[in-house]
Formats: C-alpha cells, structure tokens, sequence
C-alpha cells in the first residue's frame, strides 16, 4: 500500500500541475474577453472524476493505516510476551531439551509474528536478544544441544551470505536493496549466534556483500541526481526560451499563431522532460507558469485589440460594398470611373477581418466593382454617340487630306494645312480602340511638311506640336508628358549647377587650360538643351491656357 501511495501522489502532483496550467489559461481568456474574476468558473468532468477517485483511494488507505496500526500493536504485545516467556525459561527445574525445544518454538513465534511500531523497534529487540544471549548462557550446561544451535545458524548465515552475493548481479538495484533488506532481518531478528571463532569472519563477509549493493545503490542515485541535473538546465533553457518569445513584438495575426505552435512544443517538450533536483522544482515550476502567463496575456490582449479593429475594418469594408452596390448601376461612366478605383484603392488600406466575413464582403465588392468595369469597358469598346460620330468626321477628314496637293505657294500651302489640324482638333475624340486614327492623320501632315522643305529646327518645332495634339487626346498620356518634360529641366538645371561649382575648383587656373575648358562646353551643352526643353515646356503651357 505504502509503494501505491507513493505512485498514486505522484499521479496527483503531475495531474493538478496541469490542471492548474489549465485554469490560469481559461481565465486568462476569460478576463481578456472582458470578464471579471469574481464570475470565472471553469467545471471539468474529469476533475471531478479525478477528484472522486482520489477521495475514493483516500478512504481505502486511511481504512488501511487504521487496521495497519492495530496490527502492529498486537505484534508488539506478542512480541512482548515472546520474551516474557523467554525469561521464564531459564533456571527452571525440569528437562533441559524440553526447555530448548520450547525455546525453539518461541524463536519461532518470533519470525512469523509480523512488524511492530517503528518507535518499539529497537527497545524490543534489544531486550529479546538480550534474553536470547541469557538463555543461550544457561544453555551452556549443556554443550551438545549449543552446538547444535551453533551449527545451525552458521549454515544459515552462510546462505544468507551467498544469497547476499548473488544480489550483486541483480540488474534491478530497488528489488535487490528490498531483498537485502530482508536478508538482514533475518540475519538480525531470526538466527541466534555462532561459534566465536566464526562470528567476525561471518560478519566481514556479510558486511562486505552487502557494502557492494549499497555502493551500486549510491551511485546509481548519483547518477539520477545527474540526469536531474541535467533535465534542470534543458527545462530552464526552455523557459529561457519562452521568456524570449514572449518579449517578441509580434503584430500580426500569422505571426501569433506561428508563435503560439511554437509555444505549444516547448510546453511539450517541458512535460516530457524528466524530474529536477527536489530543491529546484517549486523554482522551476513557478518560472515555467510565470512565462507561460506572460505569453498568454501578450497573446489574449493582442486579440482583444484585434478583435475591435477587425470590427472597425469590418464596417469600414462593409461601406466600400454599400457604395460600390449604389454606384454600379450608374450611367455617369468617367465620375463613377474615379470613385469605383478610389474605393478599391481604400479596401487596400484597410485591415484584416476573419476569414468568414472576408469572403463574403469581397465577393459582393467584386461583384459590384465588375459589373461597373464590365459596362465601363464595353461602352468604351463600342463608344459613345459623340466619339461615333467624331469617327466618321475624322475619317471622312482624314480622305480629304490624302487627297490634298501641295502647290507651288509655300505660304497657302501651310495655310492649309493648318486648317487640317485645326479642323481635326475640333472634331474631338473618338472611341478609344480606334484612337490609332489619329496618327495616321498626322503622319500625313508630317509628310507634307516635310515636302514643303522647312528647316531642321522649324520642322521639329511643328513635330513636337503635332505630338501635343496627339497627346492631348487622352488626358493621362498628355499629363505624363507634361511630368517628363518637367523632370528632363530639373535634371538639366542640377547638372548645370554642379558643372557651375566644379569651376570653383578651378579658379586659380586659366581659361584655356583644357579641363576648364572642357566645362565650359559641358555648360554651354546643356544650357541649349535647356533652352529646347523650356520651348517644348512654352508650346504645353499655351495648350494648357
């Protein structure tokens, strides 16, 4: 009963260690969801089975102890009267192998009495071998009958010895320290003396045996303080490393559940973990539950927060949806265009919401946003009424200027065909999948200017105006010229300056010395392509006016 108990309150240590793991996460929970400890209640099943199993063992081993110590004080009075009895028999009157086979009996009653209170142990054994040595004193009158008894229990002790030696082979150290255990007691408490000349010899011999069980025992509990040693330093190394873990700033759903698995091993991996030194396991404990609890309320407040930004998000997406459903109908297509990819723009900025409500707000959203681009890109495919009959004009204009002859008059020629140009800017635009149109209409000028014969710089003048009118048919591609140019000046300005400050490096140094010079022309370089860069920028600002 004594080994169950041991086993059954070890059960009861590892059990309620993790079942008080268990109630510090769920109110941990509880409280970061808002809820006060005075309301926390968790009820499990198997706790109260547990509980009830444990009440159960309880009753049996206190009904156990009770019978146990009655038992042993009806020992002790057998005992007690043993020896009593073993008093009685010396100086009696009567036949002396009466007297040493009554004693005989009485040794006998001795073995096969049971244990006796731990406190009377000794006191009762000293005064039984006391009075055992008194009879074998009285047996001296009669030698035969003691050396018969001498005989005996030299036999007996050298078996004991024998035996003794054998339990150093015995792999399992507890089972032969339980044997020896019982040798000894037979040794001491069942076996009387031996001749003198064998008691040392005896004695040395036995001590000797059962020295090598004992030092086996030792140094196999050495070698248990060792591993104890060493599970200390593995399951402090883990509480290192969630300590570690739980400092981290992590600030992202993926993240924490990373995080939390690998939480999860190393609380694993600490319960496989074999026992520490008894002195270090309340430390070690309250460390692990410390660190623990750190992570867990890192944890819980993070997706409390969590919680109420993804209900923000929540009804910041469900307003995108509201208004792309009201506005996908709408037959203001270019207003409707920019306020369709402003809000995708936004539903890009906005958080994270769970998964369930993701799918279905987005399902409407992009829903919603193509049925818009659908009608959107169809109408600009087919075009509208005015970008059809913008067509037709311009192909109809477009005949007309292929049919056009130059004369001989530079001047009327010219003329002309800036009444082209301007005739064809008025018309406006036309659908966008035939805006190719356009420099085809312009190719032609290009050609006929070019016949006209107008020099290098007038000619590219007219081109890049040519390009503007282009261009400023499609408000994005005319605004993207507008940024290059200005960025070309920049760059242009930047290189002057600093071509400028180079030469300040030189100031000791004459004009024509050829690195100096060479700046000079680097400068006068860029400040022409300066000069055409802010012609085209001139030509732009008009169209703008």
């Amino acid at each position: 009963m004594h080994s169950v108990r041991n086993s059954i309150n070890e059960v009861k240590t590892n059990f309620n260690t993790k079942f008080s793991a268990l109630i510090s996460e769920k109110k941990e929970a509880f409280l970061a969801e808002g809820g006060n400890t005075i309301d926390f209640e968790f009820i499990s099943p198997l706790k109260k089975k547990f509980n009830e199993l444990s009440k159960s063992f309880r009753e049996k081993h206190q009904s156990f102890q009770k019978n146990r110590t009655q038992t042993l004080n009806q020992n002790l009075e057998i005992r007690l009267q043993i020896i009593e009895e073993i008093k009685g028999l010396i100086n009696v009157e009567g036949d002396i192998n009466s007297a040493y086979k009554t004693f005989k009996n009485l040794q006998e009653r001795w073995r096969n009495t049971g244990q006796i209170p731990s406190s009377e142990n000794n006191n009762t054994w000293n005064n039984y071998r006391h009075h055992v040595e008194i009879f074998y004193g009285f047996l001296h009158l009669n030698r035969d009958l003691r050396d018969l008894d001498f005989k005996h229990n030299l036999e007996q002790k050298q078996k004991i010895i024998i035996s003794t030696e054998e339990l150093a082979n015995e792999t399992d150290l507890n089972r032969a320290f339980r044997e020896l255990q019982a040798l000894h007691k037979i040794w001491k408490e069942e076996l009387g003396p031996v001749a003198k000349e064998y008691k040392d010899e005896l004695w040395d011999r036995f001590s000797a045996a059962t020295k090598v069980i004992n030092d086996k025992r030792q140094d196999y509990y050495n070698q248990l303080e060792e591993k104890f040693e060493e599970n200390l330093k593995i399951k402090n190394e883990i509480i290192a490393q969630i300590i570690t873990i739980s400092e981290k700033t992590i600030n992202s759903h993926k993240d924490w559940q990373s995080n939390i698995k690998e939480i999860e091993t190393l609380r694993e991996a600490f319960f496989k973990t074999g026992k520490v030194p008894s002195k270090e396991n309340e430390k070690t404990w309250s460390s692990f539950k410390d660190a623990s609890r750190t992570f867990n309320k890192n944890k819980n407040n993070y997706y409390k927060t969590l919680k109420k930004d993804q209900s923000e998000n929540y009804q910041k997406k469900l307003e995108l949806v509201e208004i792309a459903e009201q506005n996908k109908d709408s037959e203001d297509l270019e207003t409707t265009l920019v306020l369709m990819k402003n809000i995708q723009n936004k539903w890009k900025t906005i958080g994270h919401i769970p998964r369930r409500d993701s799918d279905k707000l987005w399902k409407r959203f992009r829903g919603a946003c193509n049925t818009f681009f659908d009608r959107y890109h169809e109408q600009k495919n087919n075009g509208s009424e005015e970008e059809i009959i913008a067509l037709d004009q311009k192909n109809k204009l477009l005949e007309t200027v292929k049919l056009f002859e130059l004369t001989d008059d530079k001047d009327k020629n010219l003329e002309a065909l800036n009444v082209f140009s301007s005739q064809w800017k008025k018309i406006g635009r036309v659908v966008q999948s035939k805006r190719f149109i356009d420099g085809k209409f312009f190719k032609i000028l290009d050609g006929f200017y070019s016949k006209l014969g107008l020099d290098k710089k007038a000619m590219e003048d007219l081109k890049y105006t040519l390009k503007l009118e282009t261009l400023a048919q499609d408000q994005r591609l005319f605004n993207n010229e507008v940024t290059f140019i200005r960025k070309k000046m920049d760059e242009i300005k930047s290189e002057i300056n600093q071509l400028e400050n180079n030469l300040q490096f030189f100031s000791n140094v004459k004009d024509d010395n050829p690195m100096v010079k060479e700046v000079h022309k680097n400068i006068d370089k860029h400040k022409a392509a300066l000069q055409t860069w802010n012609a085209k920028y001139s030509k732009i600002k008009k169209m703008i006016q």
